[in-house]
């Protein structure tokens, strides 16, 4: 029977053609043309969004090609990114304005930008836009409804002044025929005058005077009235104006200026939270709490006037601080404060698609969700936070490690031969392998132990929301992660001992599971001695001490060591406890005995021997009263100092009764003729009111130096005689050959001294700080119209 043909034969490509394909895929990549610098901005800047030069550089680009669909790719980019950056916005609707067949996609731009921004200079080019596509006479009611769209938008911003004042001068400019019409006209330029003068404008003091004088040109008897009653707004709202310019200051609120339809792009960018961003953040809080509390004095029936300036000012904030989260849950919470909640949600979801790794924002949106009992979408929510984090965490791993690698190709082309031979002699072969692991960088450790959070309170919702079965499932997925650190397997470990049946019993299952993982980690493990110790297991917790407690250098193992002594002095009997301390000073030979011994005798922080027998309370009490006496010595008057010696007339006398005296040393010195040299050396310091401690020899004797242990964020606290032995340094024996010296202090500063009045010759009245304070808070002081004088002019040089 005959076989198929080719069933079973060599189907390899031949070397010809496998060649061939190959010469045609070389040439069609010699063939492709590189890419363009425009082609690889974008390629750029999918991969790295966060880079404001290279988006301004994107752009230009694009403007610069002339192509329009680059221009709106471009642009719709960059606005996906930073949304509601006005000046983008105004340079992207300039190009549609430059052709008026193209008017009508400038408008529908408009329409997508203008209701979500509370940037006045892109109400202001609406408006200008209006007003030229409307000239004629016949279109006015479009302009004025246009007018009144915006300053019902952002009518109340400090910036909107040129708003009102064009409004104004378009109300002015209109023509009447008849007297009705005159009339109509007098009561909208008056509605809307009234309307202005009570915002805090920058030009709220002008709008005043021109109310004032078109009033008065209508009629004089009714212009008081109008006037009177608007007084107390209108004087409000000019303080309120100069307090904003306090808290924040002109450049940081004012809009971006727009000379022309391309202005600079103003973008964010990510902070690195130095000196001057913190004051920024700090600025900006204290001005959006201080406009929460109502500095207008608005009225409850004025309600929606102050929640609608309120969220104005927190969406520009947001805008400029695009990538600070505690300014975007500060919009939140004050949203949910006045009852907004869908807007606070929305809030939310805008400032974790501006932050995606934020902690703040996540946990808050998933307490949002879960009070809304929406337990899918927070799932969701914990897996997008966990992914982002997870991403951010390798990259950092490969950015260490790339940094490893140059360091250590740079380090050994600079070493020589012979330093590489004496680092290998050198290298001690004694270390235990624990301490032979290269350290973890520390940043990669801190993000590792932030990620390890978002576990802990995925499974806290689990918990609360669905069960412990849920729970369980979550740090199962942990278990599987590679990142997850061991703070995550104490947290389950604890839940399963508080909240399930057989709680110790998994809960120490779990922990040993941790200890296959994290063996090396001193605070884990002392976590886990500290639970056994907690669930009475002495069995098990002696045999994990005795097994890992060999694993350890002693510096590592000193809070282990600590922490199961504490428990041999409290529930140990005594010979247990003498051979635990046996063994301790064979590890650290240097403690002192005596600081072993007072440790098992100290509960609750209270250490008598420390106290008492060592004469640490005493100790202390002596360098306050020495502390107390040097300052009086050097600043108290002196009696021999004050008065004359029965020469002087009366009215010197009293002047000499009111100056304080002059410093001891200083008057020393002018009778040596202020020399700088003897037993009263010139000094620009004060001398020390201890004298140095005596050698360790002598010290050791009766106290001692707390060893030198690494103490962790989670390590037990040092007993009190060790606190007691850090803060204070041991008082040296008497000297009776010695006098206290007294403080020197520089010639001019004791003459200034003794030059001063004593605080009794002051017999003025005594104001309360805290009303002399808020007498200038409010206080109002009427500005003069003068410009403000030059400076001098700056005198020649010599």
């Amino acid at each position: 029977m005959a076989e198929p043909a080719d069933s079973s034969g060599d189907n390899t490509q031949g070397t010809e053609d496998f060649l061939a394909v190959k010469n045609e895929s070389q040439q069609d990549i010699e063939m492709s043309p590189p890419p363009t610098e425009y082609e690889a901005l974008s390629a750029q800047l999918k991969q790295q969004p966060h880079d404001p030069n290279a988006w301004k550089r994107l752009i230009s680009l694009a403007e610069e090609s002339g192509n329009l669909d680059k221009v709106r790719a471009s642009f719709d980019a960059l606005l996906q990114q930073y949304p509601n950056t006005s000046s983008a916005q105004i340079r992207y609707i300039g190009h549609f304005l430059q052709d008026p067949s193209l008017f009508g996609e400038a408008e529908d731009l408009f329409k997508k930008f203008l209701v979500k921004s509370p940037e006045v200079d892109l109400w202001k080019f609406y408006l200008t836009y209006v007003r030229r596509v409307n000239a004629t006479p016949s279109t006015r009611d479009a302009v004025r409804k246009s007018y009144e769209f915006a300053v019902n938008h952002i009518g109340q911003d400090k910036d909107s002044g040129d708003i009102w004042r064009d409004y104004i001068q378009f109300l002015r400019s209109g023509e009447t025929t008849t007297t009705w019409e005159e009339q109509q006209k007098m009561d909208a330029l008056r509605k809307v005058y009234h309307r202005a003068v009570q915002i805090p404008l920058e030009c709220v003091e002008t709008l005043w005077q021109e109310l004032e004088s078109f009033e008065n040109n209508l009629n004089r008897i009714t212009a008081k009235k109008f006037m009177s009653d608007l007084s107390p707004g209108y004087i409000q709202a000019r303080t309120t104006f100069r307090q904003i310019i306090n808290h924040m200051g002109m450049t940081i609120l004012s809009s971006p200026s727009v000379s022309s339809t391309r202005p600079e792009l103003v973008l964010p960018a990510l902070p690195t939270f130095n000196t001057s961003e913190r004051t920024l953040v700090g600025k900006w809080k204290s001005y959006l709490k201080w406009e929460e509390t109502n500095p207008l004095m608005l009225e409850e029936k004025d309600k929606s006037v102050l929640v609608s300036r309120i969220q104005s000012i927190y969406r520009k904030a947001l805008i400029r601080m695009r990538y600070y989260p505690e300014i975007w849950f500060m919009a939140y919470t004050w949203l949910n404060s006045v009852g907004k909640h869908d807007e606070a949600i929305t809030i939310l979801k805008a400032g974790i698609e501006a932050n995606p790794a934020s902690y703040l924002l996540a946990f808050a949106y998933a307490e949002a969700l879960e009070v809304k009992e929406a337990f899918a979408e927070v799932h969701s929510q914990y897996d997008r936070l966990l992914g982002v984090l997870s991403a951010k965490l390798e990259e950092l791993e490969a950015r260490i490690k790339t940094e490893a690698s140059q360091n250590a190709s740079d380090s050994f082309t600079s070493t020589d031969l012979g330093d590489l031979n004496s680092q290998s002699q050198s290298s001690p072969l004694t270390k235990q392998p624990s301490d032979e692991k290269t350290p973890k960088p520390s940043e990669l450790r801190e993000r590792r132990t932030e990620y390890g959070l978002a576990y802990n309170m995925y499974m806290r919702f689990g918990r609360r929301a669905e069960g412990i079965k849920s729970s369980r499932a979550i740090f199962g997925r942990a278990r599987k992660d590679r990142w997850t650190p061991w703070e995550v397997y104490e947290a389950a470990a604890l839940m399963e001992y508080h909240c399930s049946q057989d709680g110790a019993g998994v809960g120490s299952r779990i922990f040993e599971k941790g200890l296959e993982l994290f063996a090396d980690e001193v605070e884990f493990v002392l976590r886990y001695l500290g639970f056994l110790i907690s669930i009475n297991d002495k069995i098990n917790a002696r045999a994990l001490f005795e097994r890992v407690i060999g694993t350890f250098v002693p510096d590592r193992a000193r809070p282990l060591w600590e922490r199961w002594a504490r428990y041999e002095y409290q529930y140990g009997d005594l010979n247990a406890s003498l051979q635990l301390e046996k063994r301790i000073a064979e590890v650290y030979p240097l403690d002192p005995p005596i600081k072993r011994f007072a440790q098992r005798h100290t509960y609750l922080g209270t250490d008598a021997i420390a106290a008492q027998d060592l004469g640490f309370t005493l100790a202390r009490k002596a360098s306050e009263t020495l502390a107390r006496t040097e300052t009086n010595a050097t600043i108290a008057p002196s009696n021999s100092g004050s008065g004359g010696n029965g020469g002087g007339s009366g009215s010197n006398n009293n002047i000499a009764s009111h100056k304080r005296a002059v410093s001891p040393d200083y008057r020393k010195r002018e009778e040596r003729g202020g020399g700088g040299s003897g037993d009263y050396p010139q000094s620009h310091k004060r001398a020390r009111g201890m004298s140095p401690p005596p050698p360790r020899s002598e010290r050791d004797r009766d106290r001692w130096d707390p060893p030198p242990s690494s103490r962790r964020r989670h390590s037990p606290p040092p007993p009190s005689w060790e606190r007691e032995g850090r803060d204070r340094a041991p008082l040296p024996p008497p000297r009776e050959e010695e006098k206290p010296k007294v403080a020197s202090l520089p010639n001019v500063i004791s003459w200034f001294i003794g030059e001063l009045p004593t605080p009794s010759s002051f017999d003025g009245p005594v104001f309360r700080t805290e009303d002399l304070m808020n007498l200038f808070r409010n206080a109002v002081i009427p500005s003069s119209g003068r410009s403000k004088s030059p400076p001098p002019p700056t005198p020649p040089r010599t």
